[in-house]
């Protein structure tokens, strides 16, 4: 059987500071990617809400209209200034999410970009399961007073690399979309996310390794910076999981950048160790990648 990395890639995650001010923090964001280039990184991700605060009163104001397809540069600067980033860096680039705001519709999303070293789009997901939550004393948030969910599930073929997945923050924790990206053959799941101080110290590491132990491939999840003066406080601790769900990188509360070299060896040799996919008893419960998925808007 082929592999599923074609050949090794070296990951880099940003976990950016961002503020109030978008052109500052894409030029940040700018700043950040192209020092992960230069370190090699062939694939660079950057946080949920990248290029604005993260929280409903925030949307509206920062929403860019992504469609018809290339936007001008009025209708959307987050669009060129991630195509021209990609182009530049001579890397893989996955866009975070920025708040999208669809005119035909009046609808607004959570819209992850993806754009191959040429700088054209090759992918977009809009986060599927909506953040909402009400946890009694500690936080309640409700996106869906804004934010509409999209309706696909999203594999990028990487030609050189082979098939990864990317899904937004609350989307990790329905076990349904990494299970199905990696019966599809992907080699990678990649979540641009914002848990909170109350999630993220309950459940951000434990879903990472989660997705990564249960499909035995790698999981990268990029935060923001943690910024205590902001009024969404994200927990920060991007991290990279490898298939045996061992914690390859991860970083601190502040901005900086985390790197990890993936190979197929790994994924590999955990497979063979444990050979879950050999054992799955289909005649018992449904496979999931079997049945209806939207891989389409």
């Amino acid at each position: 059987m082929a592999a599923l990395l074609k050949r090794p890639l070296k990951l880099a995650l940003v976990q950016l500071a961002m503020g109030p001010d978008k052109s500052a923090n894409l030029s940040r964001a700018r700043t950040r990617v192209l020092e992960a280039a230069q370190k090699g990184a062939s694939l660079i991700i950057l946080p949920e809400c990248f290029n604005s605060p993260y929280g409903c009163q925030y949307f509206p104001k920062y929403a860019e209209t992504l469609l018809p397809s290339p936007p001008s540069k009025d209708k959307s600067p987050s669009f060129h200034a991630l195509s021209d980033l990609a182009k530049e860096a001579k890397a893989y680039l996955l866009g975070g999410s920025i708040p999208e705001y669809e005119t035909s519709t009046k609808k607004y999303f959570n819209t992850s970009l993806m754009f191959n070293p040429g700088g054209e789009l090759i992918a977009t997901h809009r986060k599927v399961h909506l953040f909402d939550i009400d946890i009694p004393g500690k936080i309640t948030f409700k996106e869906s007073e804004i934010l509409s969910p999209g309706n696909k599930v999203t594999l990028v073929d990487l030609p050189e690399y082979g098939k990864i997945a990317i899904a937004i923050c609350y989307d990790i924790r329905f076990p349904e979309l990494a299970m199905i990206a990696a019966r599809k053959g992907c080699f990678l799941l990649l979540y641009p996310g914002a848990f909170n101080l109350t999630t993220g110290a309950l459940h951000w590491s434990l879903q990472a390794r989660a997705r990564a132990m249960d499909n035995q491939l790698y999981v990268g999840l990029c935060s923001p910076a943690r910024d205590m003066e902001a009024s969404y406080k994200a927990w920060g601790h991007s991290m990279v999981v490898d298939p045996n769900a061992a914690v390859m990188a991860e970083a601190g509360e502040n901005e900086e950048i985390v790197y990890a070299d993936l190979n197929a060896d790994v994924i590999e040799e955990t497979r063979k160790g444990i050979p879950l996919g050999g054992q799955r008893r289909f005649d018992v419960y449904p496979d999931v990648s079997e049945g209806k998925i939207r891989f389409e808007e």
